[in-house]
């Protein structure tokens, strides 16, 4: 169970236990930093004008560029481990005879 709870979810976007753990809370940090500027932006809107919206469009951009970096190298390890496999043969090809 604390399998599915703590490691599931990091190993479907590709992370460990740890680098998500730094990741999400790095997006906590950004997102409490926004809010605080949120809330003096309510009492003074003069003051952080584009500082919350700014900061979730460059969270998303983290987030979607990051995903999508990790999603091709993992394409790429595993298409690496594939070709250099000993009883791989490409497509087509016919077994090698060594008459």
């Amino acid at each position: 169970m604390l399998d599915r709870w703590l490691l599931d979810h990091p190993r479907s976007v590709g992370e460990s236990y740890f680098q998500h753990q730094r990741a999400a809370l790095g997006f906590a940090l950004s997102l409490l930093q926004a809010a605080g500027a949120c809330f003096i932006h309510a009492l003074v809107p003069s003051l952080f004008e584009s500082t919350g919206s700014r900061a979730i469009a460059d969270l998303h951009e983290r987030m979607v560029t990051n995903r999508n970096k990790r999603r091709a190298e993992v394409i790429l390890t595993r298409s690496a481990a594939i070709s250099a496999s000993p009883n791989r043969q490409s497509a087509g090809a016919l077994p090698r005879s060594d008459l």
